[in-house]
């Protein structure tokens, strides 16, 4: 076991997307960063175009596939600073009795239990650091009801739960627990959300994509620099008083109404 000069942060679902900008973020602000995935390909690719990032092939929704993956972190590094709950599906659209119980199982592994996974491994090693900064990813669906998407909006209500009850365990070992809620993102998840919404309703794709806009007051989505940018911020000595907060990163989400009636 080797152990870095540097912080380390630890990023799931790393390789791509809102993964791949929180770990190049991470690392420009001078940490080492080890990401994992369940894509192969995609975990090539970034650890080929990233020299230095270290990376493991993980299901974090596989108990026994995160046990493994911190034992490659271990290797590569002996410590942890900050980890970033980040791995998430947008589940089904569907109304209840559409939903799957398949459906809802997945969702709720990968959204809700790999944190569970994932976090019970890391604060060991962030107390042997003396204390760091856990970041969960939820969303503004933790603050509202979401016709439709029942299975990700229980898991993103659940984690605001997980993040404050985590704040307070884990103070007095100066470890800092915060959530992100974020509003629609700008990337591939949205989009396909986006279309299947529409098909659920039966009008078009640019109705529905209007309609996510004026959910927030700004008339925006955000930009995975966005997310990024607060989770090194929280990271940081400037967020060294800040633990048990559910942030949204939204421009103000009014409602969370997906209907086009």
């Amino acid at each position: 076991m080797t152990s870095s000069p540097q912080p380390v942060a630890l990023i799931t679902a790393g390789a791509a997307g809102i993964g791949a900008v929180l770990a190049h973020a991470f690392i420009e602000s001078g940490y080492a960063v080890h990401v994992c995935d369940r894509d192969a390909k995609a975990l090539e690719a970034f650890l080929a175009a990233t020299p230095g990032a270290s990376g493991s092939l993980a299901d974090v929704a596989d108990p026994v596939a995160v046990a493994a993956m911190f034992e490659d972190l271990e290797r590569a590094h002996g410590r942890l600073d900050v980890l970033v709950n980040n791995a998430g599906i947008a589940g089904p659209t569907a109304r209840i009795e559409d939903t799957t119980v398949e459906d809802w199982d997945h969702t709720i592994a990968v959204d809700l239990n790999s944190v569970f996974y994932v976090t019970r491994h890391a604060v060991p090693l962030l107390r042997n650091a003396g204390g760091g900064s856990i970041v969960n990813m939820s969303s503004n669906a933790g603050f509202f009801g979401f016709p439709y998407r029942l299975p990700y909006t229980a898991s993103k209500w659940a984690l605001i739960g997980i993040t404050k009850t985590l704040a307070m365990e884990l103070g007095p070992a100066q470890i800092r627990v915060n959530a992100l809620c974020p509003g629609s993102v700008n990337g591939d998840r949205i989009d396909g959300v986006i279309q299947r919404d529409a098909q659920q309703q039966g009008v078009e794709v640019e109705t529905i994509r209007k309609l996510y806009a004026r959910q927030s007051s700004l008339r925006t989505f955000v930009d995975p620099e966005d997310i990024a940018a607060m989770a090194v911020f929280l990271a940081s000595a400037a967020g060294a008083k800040i633990s048990g907060q559910a942030i949204a990163i939204d421009g103000h989400t009014e409602s969370l109404s997906n209907t086009s009636d």
